[in-house]
């Protein structure tokens, strides 16, 4: 479509949730998902526990985690999961930090300026683009994003992780795990929360640990002292209890139920396979319009490394792209408001620290007829904001 056809589509989306996080519930979810909910009780009681447990045992299978990984639900989200991780296992050896995404830096930060590690590598990029991933040692640890969820740009396999390493790998997988096929043979460490992919609640993370991971619990003593709600050992030994659904601190029994309900429709669809393939029919339909588009392109330069999840579009009209920086954050900005106004599209916003432009989900929640039926409503709201600033 051109720019300049500005023509008010006749479909809506059913379900105008594209945040990136929360993300939309599954299709079909109401409040009565959480009528079972285990609330007014001790989340300690023997059927609270089980609850806890059962997110844990679901997450597993559907995931296909290897038997001898371990799996426990943690505080604060997948950051606190990925806090976890950092303090916990880091310093015995050094580091390689890889980071092409606002939340890929922050876990930079955290380890330089926080633990104060010296012995550190930092592999970056530019939004858009992938670090040299040929380059990361297998003799040091790795500490990265499966997928950056403010650029769009994922890595395209494991490939490039030795298989023979020495140190571990450390993977924020937060909105790939669910969406997109993680080699756990090449993983350490992988977290995430259930507001992503599942479509879930904020507030708890998941922390997976494989054999190697818990030897490092086991055998490394960190130099710093560590919050209680990073603790993962008691006597030098883990803490089994933490992945056997006792948490470390009070979690919220109607956000298990959430994930729970989140975890039984993802098994009564297909399963894993099903969930990736949903979201990776998002990517291609946004794909298709990208490919007609005269205004709008994928931030992630690599089609390989595409995320199916948190797609990032950049403007590339040349009439966006003569204006000053704060005015193209405008006019994005002000693309996302009017989609946003009729009811279209709900927080599509590029992230924060992102270049300009529009931030779409397309996890395995979000229905493809909704993908298709949004498209048509950003040419239409593109072409509005233009003539109304031309």
């Amino acid at each position: 479509m051109t720019v300049s056809a500005a023509y008010k589509p006749a479909t809506r989306p059913a379900n105008p949730n594209f945040s990136s996080g929360p993300c939309a519930k599954r299709p079909g979810w109401s409040l009565s998902a959480l009528e079972d909910a285990f609330t007014g009780r001790s989340h300690r009681a023997k059927a609270g526990k089980a609850k806890l447990q059962e997110v844990i045992d679901r997450s597993k299978s559907i995931l296909g985690l290897p038997d001898d990984w371990r799996l426990g639900i943690v505080p604060a989200s997948d950051t606190g999961a990925v806090e976890m991780g950092l303090w916990s296992l880091l310093g015995a050896r050094g580091v390689d930090l890889l980071a092409w995404e606002s939340f890929g830096s922050g876990w930079v930060t955290d380890v330089v300026k926080q633990l104060k590690l010296e012995d550190v590598r930092r592999l970056e990029a530019d939004y858009g683009q992938l670090p040299d991933l040929s380059s990361v040692d297998g003799n040091r640890d790795i500490v990265f994003t499966w997928n950056g969820t403010t650029s769009g740009v994922c890595v395209p396999d494991a490939g490039w992780i030795p298989a023979d390493r020495k140190g571990l790998a450390i993977c924020d997988a937060t909105s790939a795990a669910f969406a997109m096929d993680l080699d756990y043979s090449k993983l350490d460490v992988v977290t995430w929360s259930w507001q992503k992919v599942l479509g879930g609640e904020g507030a708890h993370g998941m922390l997976a640990l494989s054999p190697r991971a818990v030897e490092r619990l086991e055998s490394h003593t960190p130099t710093w002292p560590l919050p209680k709600i990073f603790r993962l050992t008691k006597g030098g030994k883990l803490n089994e209890g933490i992945f056997r659904g006792a948490t470390i601190n009070t979690p919220s029994m109607l956000c298990v139920e959430d994930a729970l309900d989140a975890l039984k429709w993802a098994e009564s669809i297909g399963g894993l396979d099903t969930l990736v393939a949903r979201s990776r029919d998002n990517l291609q339909v946004v794909a298709d319009w990208v490919a007609q588009s005269e205004w709008a392109d994928f931030l992630a330069e690599e089609a390989g490394s595409r995320s199916s999840t948190s797609i990032c579009l950049k403007i590339v009209d040349p009439w966006f792209t003569a204006l000053p920086a704060d005015k193209q954050a405008s006019v994005a900005d002000g693309v996302a408001a009017k989609l946003e106004d009729e009811g279209v599209a709900y927080d599509i916003n590029a992230y924060r620290d992102a270049p300009a432009g529009l931030r779409i989900w397309g996890g395995a929640t979000v229905e493809q007829s909704d993908m298709k039926a949004l498209l048509p409503w950003l040419d239409w709201a593109y072409a509005e904001v233009k003539a109304s600033n031309a």
